[in-house]
């Protein structure tokens, strides 16, 4: 299916087909059927699209975590059938007539796989985007290589829903699911009341629960060291680990996805002779499983 493309690329595509000879296949939403979506819009991912009618759709994404991330995707209707290369273009608009388009990298495209770039080409398309211009992909036909496959990226409705992209990316969580998946919780001598670094991290899970549908199951696991009696120690361990359950469903995770389990002292890590071997051994393990 073939629409209309604003005059810089279809002077474009005019000069390339004269010079080679190559028959050019156009891509691109029309003026009045260009579309961005904010798709998602969490603490755990910012998600913009674009469909491109015919061909696909152009994807940006960041993700929460320790930096700050960006991804393009270049989904296509019909993936690779062999290895190619994506001259990626900003073209002009209309009203710049006489400007030449501008390279912005190269994509690799792979057999059977989708296109993407990483972080600094994709701000790139952004800031071009921004400024009213059209990122491009100009490459060849995997079946027929004397033609020319063009796809193109319109700016129209883009800056509004751009700024609630970015907006969304300074929203995110500055930690993963990975980063959290696996934490040891201390607590100070002789009762359940957590050190205030572990208070800090069990906020920083219990934030990240309240987004993450996709949790299964959060086994919590207390533990003591040697002092004050093996019985006494398991029950201090269990309420250890209940206080913790119950900071988790008070932040809204369902009760029948979280298991407790106290150990007392059968599990130490560490000897017991020394303060700091003790303090080790005083925790709670809280494990975070997803498919």
């Amino acid at each position: 299916m073939r629409f209309l493309l604003p005059i810089p690329l279809f002077l474009l595509c005019t000069q390339l087909a004269f010079a080679g000879q190559s028959y050019i296949r156009q891509y691109s939403a029309a003026l009045e059927q260009s579309e961005w979506q904010l798709r998602h819009n969490t603490p755990l991912r910012c998600e913009i699209s674009h469909p491109i009618p015919g061909f696909g759709e152009a994807v940006f994404h960041s993700e929460a975590g320790k930096e700050l991330n960006l991804w393009f995707e270049l989904k296509m209707l019909q993936q690779p059938d062999a290895y190619a290369l994506a001259e990626v273009l900003s073209l002009p608009p209309r009203w710049r007539p006489g400007e030449q388009p501008r390279a912005i990298t190269n994509m690799r495209l792979l057999k059977q796989f989708d296109g993407d770039l990483p972080k600094e080409s994709a701000w790139a398309m952004l800031h071009e985007l921004e400024r009213g211009y059209q990122p491009t992909f100009y490459f060849s036909d995997w079946y027929r290589p004397d033609n020319k496959v063009v796809a193109s990226l319109n700016p129209v409705q883009f800056p509004t829903v751009y700024r609630e992209f970015s907006q969304c990316m300074s929203m995110l969580l500055p930690y993963r699911f990975d980063d959290i998946a696996f934490t040891v919780l201390s607590y100070e001598v002789g009762g359940d009341q957590l050190t205030r670094e572990s208070r800090r991290r069990l906020a920083a899970i219990a934030e990240y629960l309240k987004h993450d549908d996709a949790i299964e199951v959060v086994q919590i696991q207390g533990h003591t060291d040697t002092y004050g009696g093996r019985w006494m120690n398991e029950q201090l361990s269990i309420r250890r680990a209940e206080k913790v359950k119950s900071f988790f469903v008070e932040a809204g995770l369902p009760e029948h996805r979280i298991e407790v389990e106290g150990f007392g002292q059968r599990r130490n890590v560490a000897p017991n002779q020394r303060v700091q071997d003790r303090a080790i051994n005083r925790r709670v393990v809280v494990q975070m499983n997803r498919p």
